[in-house]
């Protein structure tokens, strides 16, 4: 049990998810489709640990671009994704906060599908 200044955290779906399904990334260019948007908080004990994996549902490989907080391209993470392959790990557990937002954008629009979760730490009493 936790005296004073514990550290806990929740696990959440992504923001843009529904019920904990996959988002679609429909985007071909950037701004990308939202995947997930932190939590507000600056606190240096708050944060957002986000875990992305990717499905492509084509029969080609697709280049999936995320970007990871902001939308210039040195937020751009490139990652091809395999044909009908199932999971592709794409974010394992990289740390978002104050609001940042997660978006995707393919080179072909809806046959992505960004599926995860979040590890929201807070700092808690």
């Amino acid at each position: 049990m936790c005296s004073s200044n514990c550290i806990k955290f929740r696990k959440r779906r992504l923001s843009a998810s529904t019920d904990g399904r996959g988002v679609k990334v429909g985007a071909t260019a950037s701004p990308g489709t939202v995947i997930h948007t932190a939590t507000a908080s600056i606190a240096a004990n708050e944060w957002d640990e986000v875990w992305l994996r990717v499905v492509n549902t084509s029969a080609t490989a697709v280049k999936l671009t995320i970007e990871w907080g902001g939308t210039t391209a040195d937020d751009q993470i490139e990652v091809t994704i395999p044909p009908e392959g199932g999971f592709t790990e794409v974010i394992p557990g990289h740390l978002l906060q104050n609001g940042a937002v997660v978006r995707a954008f393919a080179a072909t629009a809806n046959v992505l599908m960004v599926h995860g979760f979040v590890n929201r730490y807070e700092d808690r009493d």
